[in-house]
């Protein structure tokens, strides 16, 4: 997808621009798009069936107008799963670690 000037919306990225004239003192702020590709995502969860989906941001300058805006990115960054930790060595001094010690023999 892309507009009458040539840009093109990339997936999992998007813009937030602010508004220029507020004419109402409860209306929006800022105002864009961000295309999420769906068919894919990860690290999305859902609560109380609500999806969340987890974003970021940056404070970017426009090169074209010099104004400033956020770029926002889905962020699919899952932290790596950390192994297990191996099990403590046994205490048993004598090499036998599966006698048992209870046998009458």
């Amino acid at each position: 997808m892309s507009d009458a000037s040539g840009f093109k919306q990339l997936p999992d990225k998007g813009n937030l621009h602010a508004v220029v004239t507020k004419t109402n003192p409860l209306g929006k702020d800022y105002f864009g798009e961000i295309a999420i590709n769906l068919k894919d995502m990860t690290n999305i969860r859902t609560e109380d069936g609500m999806t969340i989906i987890k974003i970021s941001g940056w404070k970017n300058v426009s090169k074209t107008s010099g104004k400033t805006y956020l770029a926002l990115v889905v962020d699919r960054w899952i932290p790596p799963v950390q192994p297990a930790p191996a099990p403590a060595p046994s205490q048993n001094k004598s090499g036998f670690d599966d006698m048992d010690e209870d046998l009458p023999f």
